[in-house]
């Protein structure tokens, strides 16, 4: 670890950091009260001051009722907001809470109460205080899933969720510079217990962090992996664009009907195999109403594809008009027939009492 990530941010740095992010009309602050997102809290309204104008800044709490100190938490977040002179709100996770998969369906919780509350603001982003650790840590979650390489790209500055833009100003700063900010400013923050429970994932992987540092594999180096292979998967998505359109130009005179896609096999076949991977989940996802599809069996279903379409071609016969293959996969009926590769929306599953379940059910 160099000095640098052992050193306060100063108030230049910090003008960088939300640069971009000045002529947003409002923002949301996401605040739970641990360093990263106090940090981001007082950095952005350091910001905030030092502009004639600029967005106006509402700080969220989202209490999951996880944690019965969780309470408190949003009230002293509330204090050191109402200080900054920052409008603050504590949302609160209600009704039952899963037995399995809690982390991911909290995550999905405050997401969505965030978007509601950026929403009531008329704010355009989301603010996140994801750090360059945190970036670390998602690739080796990520990794050890089997992720593709979109997904080991891991987490980017700005993306799109709920019609909103979730911004990450501190992505690349370490956790250890933003504490020395807040004890450079005498700035109080908590310590989520659940961030060291080694019944969670994160928490076991972030343990590793220093045997994987001694052998090189340290945080930077993985942030570093990580940039390489989004600048990869960009390349690879300009390369799946390019195949849209070459099978579009293909297919000018075929008009399939609306809500449906189709690929013509002997074009679709010549493309490399990551981007018809690309090209299968793409128009899954699309017309799909149980999505989104998961990476592997869209893998196992391509492969699939690729065997009959072998198979047909080795049999030097008519083509068939029959469908050769036909599978449902995340709400999406796929089928191989009349040399052509359909993607359409899969009827609605069936209830065990005969009617038809609703969309996206299993």
């Amino acid at each position: 670890m160099s000095d640098d990530d052992n050193s306060p941010i100063s108030a230049r740095a910090a003008k960088q950091l939300f640069a971009d992010l000045r002529n947003a009309p409002a923002l949301v602050l996401a605040v739970s009260g641990g360093p990263d997102s106090v940090a981001l809290m007082w950095l952005a309204a350091r910001w905030r001051r030092s502009l004639a104008r600029g967005p106006e800044l509402t700080v969220v709490t989202v209490d999951h009722g996880l944690r019965k100190e969780a309470a408190r938490e949003a009230r002293e977040v509330k204090r050191l907001a109402t200080e900054l002179g920052l409008a603050h709100r504590t949302l609160r996770w209600r009704g039952a809470k899963p037995t399995t998969g809690l982390p991911a369906a909290a995550r999905e919780a405050r997401y969505r109460l965030l978007a509601q509350a950026a929403r009531t603001a008329g704010a355009s982003h989301v603010l996140t205080a994801h750090t360059r650790d945190d970036q670390a840590e998602t690739l080796l979650m990520r990794l050890f899933r089997g992720s593709g390489i979109a997904g080991l790209s891991a987490m980017a500055r700005f993306s799109t969720r709920d019609g909103l833009v979730l911004a990450r100003p501190l992505l690349d700063v370490p956790k250890s510079q933003l504490i020395a900010t807040l004890k450079r400013a005498g700035i109080g923050f908590t310590e989520d217990p659940t961030n060291r429970d080694p019944a969670f994932t994160r928490p076991r992987l972030r343990a590793l962090l220093p045997q994987l540092a001694a052998e090189g594999g340290d945080i930077r180096t993985l942030v570093r992996l990580s940039a390489r292979l989004a600048r990869a998967n960009a390349a690879v998505e300009i390369l799946t664009d390019g195949a849209e359109r070459f099978l579009r130009v293909r297919d000018r005179d075929h008009q399939p009907r609306q809500g449906i896609r189709s690929f013509e096999v002997t074009a679709f076949a010549t493309l490399p195999e990551e981007v018809r991977l690309r090209l299968l989940l793409r128009a899954i996802d699309t017309v799909g109403h149980e999505g989104p599809a998961e990476l592997g069996k869209v893998e196992t279903l391509l492969a699939t594809l690729d065997q009959a379409m072998n198979r047909t071609s080795a049999s030097r016969r008519a083509i068939p008009k029959q469908a050769l293959l036909k599978q449902t996969l995340a709400g999406a009926l796929i089928s191989l027939a009349g040399g052509r590769i359909h993607v359409a929306p899969a009827p609605a599953r069936r209830s065990k009492g005969g009617s038809r379940a609703e969309e996206g059910g299993s």
